[in-house]
């Protein structure tokens, strides 16, 4: 009997974990393991609910543990880059990592989410895109952009003139987003917030949709202005069915 007929994990079974603050609470784990189910493979999600403080010790433990990589939640994605042995280009140039997989004695990075994230936009035939801030979400999207015509918009217009060159964007239109002034997103086809402003009441219209990848259990200015203005919000959790499907297909490729 397979691990996948009774639920339980054998010596042979693949293990994953899904490491976040409060990953226990978030479906990712049940979500995916339904899919190895559906699909057959002796492959289990472990949620593990892992504080900031203990991260460290946890990553790094993974290379002697019968851990085989893990999916890292939208708030320890920047915090796991220092741990890893090997990463591709855009992980290095975003300074994000949110899949770890163990290759021997190593660790590896990689990024799913950003592509999640291109894809739904290309899904829904988003043309125009706003973007707020200059994080790492906003690094990895950017990198994968093409094809959208995208607008960027920061507190700080220093920093953003910094984050376009670290990027490579030549001649981007870059605006300034800051309280006292009025700003009207609804030429656009959707927003995107990849920053950590705390209030967006100078935003007077927002687009069909507004999107970023805070989880449930982080706050989002983004969600709450959005219910204000009665526009679409679209967060981490309403993109996990897609977010799974492309963690699944990474795993077990």
């Amino acid at each position: 009997m397979t691990m996948n007929e009774a639920d339980q994990i054998s010596k042979q079974t693949t293990l994953f974990g899904f490491i976040g603050e409060h990953a226990g609470v978030s479906r990712f784990s049940a979500i995916i393991n339904k899919k190895f189910k559906d699909h057959g493979n002796d492959v289990m999600m472990i949620p593990m609910n892992i504080r900031e403080d203990d991260l460290y010790f946890t990553v790094s433990n993974m290379k002697e543990s019968h851990v085989n990589g893990a999916v890292i939640s939208s708030e320890y994605v920047t915090e796991v880059v220092d741990l890893l042995d090997n990463a591709n280009s855009m992980v290095k140039r975003s300074g994000m990592c949110d899949i770890i997989y163990k290759e021997g004695q190593t660790l590896r990075g990689d990024i799913f989410s950003a592509r999640v994230l291109t894809e739904h936009l290309k899904d829904m035939a988003v043309s125009k895109v706003a973007i707020i801030g200059t994080n790492h979400y906003a690094k990895a999207f950017s990198f994968l952009a093409c094809g959208f015509n995208v607008s960027y918009f920061n507190d700080n217009l220093e920093a953003l003139m910094a984050f376009t060159q670290e990027v490579d964007l030549a001649n981007a239109d870059i605006n300034r987003i800051a309280s006292g002034m009025e700003v009207d997103f609804s030429g656009f086809d959707v927003v995107m917030d990849f920053s950590s402003m705390n209030s967006f009441e100078m935003i007077t219209k927002l687009p069909a949709f507004s999107v970023d990848m805070k989880n449930s259990k982080q706050a989002s200015a983004l969600k709450t202005r959005a219910g204000e203005l009665g526009a679409t919000y679209v967060s981490y959790d309403d993109l996990l069915e897609k977010l799974t499907t492309k963690a699944y297909n990474e795993i077990v490729k």
